[in-house]
C-alpha cells in the first residue's frame, strides 16, 4: 500500500540577487589584486613601496601644502588649504566610520615580492582605503583652486598613491576605489562653505588695437615704493615682490619705458593725471589704493591701464589674472585689452558732475568697516599689516555702533555696509573674487539691526567668511544706490582708502568704461 506521506526534498536556498552581485564583485575584486600584486613593473618596485610609506599620515600631502604655501601665490595658498580642509574631512570619514562599519579583512600578501612587503604592513581594516581617501581628498581640493600645471602633477601622484596600495598588498583594488570615492567627495563638498573661486574674472573685450612696443616705449609707469606688506626694505636690498623688486624687472624688460616714482608727500592726483596725458599706455606699481588714482587718470585721458600688482592685497590686479610683474609684462606684450566696469559714488547736490565722482574699482564700504581701516593704519606700524588686519577686525566688531541712514528712501540702522562693485561670489565681511569685472551691477550688502548688535555671532560668522548667518544681513543687486545720514556726514572707504563725504551719496556705474591689459585667460 502507497505511502499517503512524501518526504519533501531539502532545496538549497537561493541566493538573493544582491548576494550574488556582491560575490562576482568579490571575485573580481581579488581576481584583480592578485594579476596587480604579481606583477613586475620594472623601474616601480622600489618608488611605488617607498611613495606608499611617504603618504602615511598624510605627510606627503602635508608637506606638499607647505611648499605650495611657501610660494607666496595666492592660488597656490588656497588650493594648498582647500586640499588640507578636504583630508581633515576625509581621513575620520574613513578610519572612525567606514572601516569600523565594514571591518573587511587586509589581503593575503603570499603573492607579493619581498620588495615590496619588507615595510611593516598596516594592522587596521581594509575597507575604505584611507591611503587613497586623503590622495583624492587632497587632489580634488588642489584641482579646485591650482593651475594645471600644478594640479595635474598632484592628480598624477595620488594616482600612483592609490595605485601602490594593490601593488605593495595592502588593499583590494575595492578598499581604493571606495576610498577614491569618499576622497573626491569630501574634496568637491569644502565647496558648500568655502565656494571655489575662478582663478580669473572674465573681462569684456576691448573693440581699440593697443599701442604697444617690445622696448616700453610710450609706456608711463608710475611706482608707489611705500606699497606692499613689507614696507621699506633695508638699504640695497630689495625684497621679492616689492616695489623696488618690479621696477628692477620693469627696467630690465622694458628699457624704453618712463618711470615715475611717487613722491610721498606729493599731489599723487595730479602725478597720474600728467602721466597719463604723456602716455600711449598707463601703467601703475602699487596696492589698491594706487590702482584707484591711475584708474581716474586712465579714464579722464582715454588711455589703456597696466596694472602691476605691489600692494598688500592686490585684488584688482588678481581679478585680472596679473600675479606678478612678469604676468603684467607679458599681458602688455600680447597687446590684449579688455574692458571693465568703473563704480563711482557722487554727492547727491544740483550741479554735481562727473567731476565729483569718488570713483571704486573693488568695494565701498561705510559703517564699522571705516573704523576696522582706521585702526588697521594705527597698528600696522607696530605689528605689521596682516596682524594689524586681525586685531583691528576682533575690536571693531566688539565695540563698532551701528548708524541711522536712509537707504533708497528706507529708514535703517546699519552695522556694516558693503558696495562691490560687481557680483562677488564670496560671502564674507569683505569679499574678495568676482566672476565678472562687466557686468554692469552693484553688489549690496548690509548688516541691518534693532537696538542690540548681536556681537558674539556677528564676529564670529565674520571670521569664518559667512556673514549670511549674521541676523539682519540682507543683499541684492542693483544698478544704483542712494544712501543719506540724517545725521551729518558718511565716512567711506573706497578700495580701502577711507574718505569723509556729504551726508547725501549716490552710487552707480560706469560700465566697461576702462580699458586694461589683461593677460589670455581673462576671457
Amino acid at each position: 500500500m502507497p505511502s499517503r506521506f512524501v518526504i519533501p526534498r531539502r532545496r538549497e536556498p537561493v541566493p538573493a540577487p544582491r548576494s550574488r552581485l556582491l560575490r562576482r564583485l568579490g571575485r573580481a575584486d581579488r581576481w584583480a589584486f592578485d594579476r596587480v600584486a604579481a606583477a613586475r613593473l620594472r623601474g616601480l618596485e622600489y618608488v611605488l613601496p617607498r611613495l606608499s610609506r611617504i603618504a602615511d599620515r598624510g605627510v606627503l600631502w602635508f608637506t606638499s601644502a607647505g611648499v605650495m604655501g611657501l610660494t607666496g601665490r595666492p592660488r597656490l595658498r588656497r588650493a594648498a588649504l582647500r586640499g588640507s580642509i578636504a583630508i581633515a574631512v576625509a581621513s575620520p570619514t574613513v578610519n572612525l566610520i567606514g572601516k569600523q562599519a565594514f571591518r573587511r579583512k587586509r589581503p593575503v600578501v603570499d603573492l607579493v615580492p619581498p620588495i615590496r612587503i619588507r615595510w611593516k604592513l598596516p594592522t587596521s581594516h581594509a575597507f575604505p582605503s584611507g591611503h587613497s581617501a586623503s590622495a583624492a581628498a587632497f587632489a580634488t581640493g588642489v584641482a579646485l583652486e591650482a593651475p594645471r600645471r600644478v594640479a595635474v602633477p598632484v592628480a598624477a601622484t595620488a594616482a600612483a598613491v592609490a595605485f601602490s596600495r594593490v601593488y605593495t598588498g595592502a588593499h583590494y583594488p575595492g578598499d581604493v576605489l571606495a576610498g577614491l570615492g569618499i576622497g573626491a567627495l569630501a574634496g568637491i563638498g569644502t565647496r558648500m562653505v568655502w565656494p571655489a573661486r575662478p582663478p580669473v574674472a572674465r573681462v569684456g573685450p576691448a573693440d581699440e588695437p593697443a599701442k604697444v612696443a617690445e622696448d616700453g616705449r610710450g609706456l608711463v609707469v608710475v611706482v608707489n615704493t611705500r606699497s606692499g606688506a613689507g614696507g621699506a626694505a633695508p638699504a640695497g636690498i630689495s625684497l621679492p615682490g616689492s616695489p623696488e623688486a618690479t621696477l628692477g624687472l620693469l627696467e630690465r624688460e622694458l628699457p624704453a619705458a618712463e618711470i615715475v616714482r611717487l613722491d610721498p608727500d606729493g599731489d599723487v592726483a595730479k602725478v597720474f593725471d600728467e602721466a597719463a596725458g604723456r602716455a600711449d599706455v598707463l601703467a601703475v606699481v602699487g596696492g589698491d589704493g594706487s590702482v584707484n588714482a591711475a584708474a581716474r587718470a586712465a579714464l579722464d585721458h582715454d588711455v589703456p591701464l597696466l596694472v602691476v600688482p605691489g600692494g598688500t592685497f592686490d585684488h584688482f590686479a588678481r581679478a585680472l589674472g596679473v600675479e606678478s610683474a612678469a604676468d603684467a609684462i607679458s599681458a602688455y606684450r600680447s597687446g590684449r585689452l579688455g574692458r571693465v566696469d568703473v563704480s563711482y559714488v557722487v554727492p547727491v547736490h544740483a550741479g554735481a558732475g562727473r567731476d565729483e565722482e569718488r570713483l571704486f574699482l573693488n568695494t565701498a564700504s561705510f559703517g564699522a568697516y571705516t573704523e576696522l581701516v582706521d585702526r588697521r593704519e594705527r597698528l600696522e606700524r607696530r605689528i605689521g599689516k596682516w596682524p594689524a588686519l586681525a586685531v583691528a577686525a576682533i575690536r571693531t566688531l566688539r565695540h563698532s555702533e551701528p548708524v541711522d541712514l536712509r537707504v533708497d528712501g528706507r529708514p535703517l540702522r546699519v552695522w556694516l555696509a558693503f558696495v562691490g562693485n560687481g557680483v562677488f561670489g564670496s560671502r564674507g565681511a569683505a569679499p574678495t573674487w568676482r566672476g565678472r569685472l562687466d557686468d554692469g551691477r552693484l553688489d549690496v550688502r548690509m548688516v541691518v539691526t534693532g537696538r542690540r548688535v548681536p556681537r558674539a555671532r556677528a564676529v564670529a560668522a565674520v571670521l569664518a567668511g559667512h556673514l549670511h548667518v549674521t541676523p539682519g544681513y540682507r543683499e541684492w543687486r542693483t544698478s544704483g544706490l542712494e544712501i543719506v545720514s540724517p545725521d551729518g556726514g558718511l565716512r567711506l572707504a573706497r578700495d580701502g582708502e577711507v574718505s569723509a563725504l556729504p551726508a547725501a551719496i549716490r552710487f552707480g556705474k560706469h560700465t566697461g568704461a576702462l580699458a586694461v591689459f589683461r593677460p589670455a585667460a581673462a576671457v
